[in-house]
């Protein structure tokens, strides 16, 4: 779901993240202690070649995705779609996965949400294809917010509007519609494989619809593609489940491309520093350390879900908060998280089409 996240304003070092987590157990929450195994997720780790995974050898590694980036990207993406699948159709197994994104534009500006949005066509599994289509709002209103309540109809109709937009141009039987003061998406198919997820406080903010025949949604996401008011975007391909050498094949499709890994990894918090070297210089690594509820801390506001986790880059390190819903009203929830951990902190919601 869509969520609220605060991190620190400025890094600090790796020994003061300790004292964070004395200050968290000082108030009754659970941290993991040093000696205790974590995962970390590791993003944006800039390899030269698929091998490079097994410089992680030291831990243990799990979801290993390979993403591929190309900036100012000019070129057909019918072709470019069919040759990665042709890559896959090499190496398919049930528990690999192939998608290749690109933006799209709405068909008329909106106040909520802004006009760019993304797409995902791809290809998951043995006899499996499907399309996914993200909206990114310009805020973030959480599922359970009211904040933003007396706007819930333009809200509502702006993004049964946007979904309708890319509904259209991909020609899937889909019908947007709002029920019950939230945005729903229906199959005209009873059968059809069709998952909403993503929600905030209006409903869901991506669908994605599967179907059987790999070929079936090249040409409409080629139109869909064809929306985008940028000449030359960035387009993104991600590869799971496939062994480094099959991953060359995938890698040989485009020859001007940054590919980094992004994967979990089994570690405990003494080992962050070195994982965080070995990323470098865009890497980036979070792990958390606590989890709780805030009713407990704040017995009058709306109960949330908090998670506290360090953030790792270029050997410099953060502290950031992640809440389900915002507990307290907007002005008083900077100063609440900054007496919660110690330290100056900033709104900094994550990028919508990572």
């Amino acid at each position: 779901m869509r969520e609220r996240r605060w991190e620190l304003a400025s890094p600090i070092e790796f020994e003061d993240l300790f004292g964070v987590s004395r200050r968290l157990q000082g108030l009754g929450f659970r941290v993991v202690a040093p000696d205790q195994d974590l995962i970390c997720y590791v993003e944006e780790w800039r390899v030269d070649a698929p091998e490079d995974i097994h410089r992680l050898g030291e831990w243990p590694v799990e979801d290993v995705t390979l993403v591929g980036t190309s900036t100012n990207w000019n070129g057909d993406f019918y072709l470019l779609a069919g040759a990665y699948h042709t890559a896959y159709r090499s190496h398919q197994r049930s528990d690999t996965y192939c998608s290749v994104s690109h933006p799209w534009q709405m068909a008329k500006p909106m106040q909520t949400h802004h006009p760019q949005a993304m797409f995902w066509v791809g290809f998951r599994g043995e006899q499996h294809a499907f399309i996914r289509v993200r909206l990114d709002t310009i805020e973030i209103v959480a599922p359970g917010e009211t904040r933003a309540d007396h706007q819930r109809s333009l809200w509502t109709t702006e993004r049964r509007d946007a979904f309708l937009t890319a509904i259209e141009a991909l020609d899937i039987p889909l019908t947007p519609s709002v029920e019950k003061g939230k945005v729903t998406l229906h199959a005209l198919d009873s059968e059809a494989a069709l998952f909403c997820s993503w929600p905030d406080a209006f409903g869901p903010c991506q669908f994605e619809y599967n179907v059987a025949d790999p070929f079936q949604f090249l040409l409409p996401a080629t139109q869909l593609a064809n929306t985008s008011a940028q000449s030359s975007p960035t387009v993104r391909t991600y590869m799971t489940g496939f062994l480094p050498e099959a991953l060359h094949e995938f890698w040989d499709v485009q020859s001007t491309v940054q590919h980094a890994y992004r994967c979990c990894v089994h570690c405990q918090i003494g080992d962050l520093p070195d994982i965080g070297r070995m990323i470098q210089p865009a890497g980036k690594l979070y792990a958390t350390i606590s989890e709780f509820q805030t009713q407990d801390l704040l017995p009058h506001g709306n109960d949330a879900w908090a998670i506290v986790g360090i953030v790792a880059f270029e050997e410099r390190f953060k502290i950031e908060v992640r809440l389900n819903r915002a507990p307290l009203p907007e002005a008083d929830m900077l100063p609440w998280l900054e007496t919660l951990i110690g330290y100056p902190m900033v709104y900094a919601p994550l990028p919508p089409f990572p």
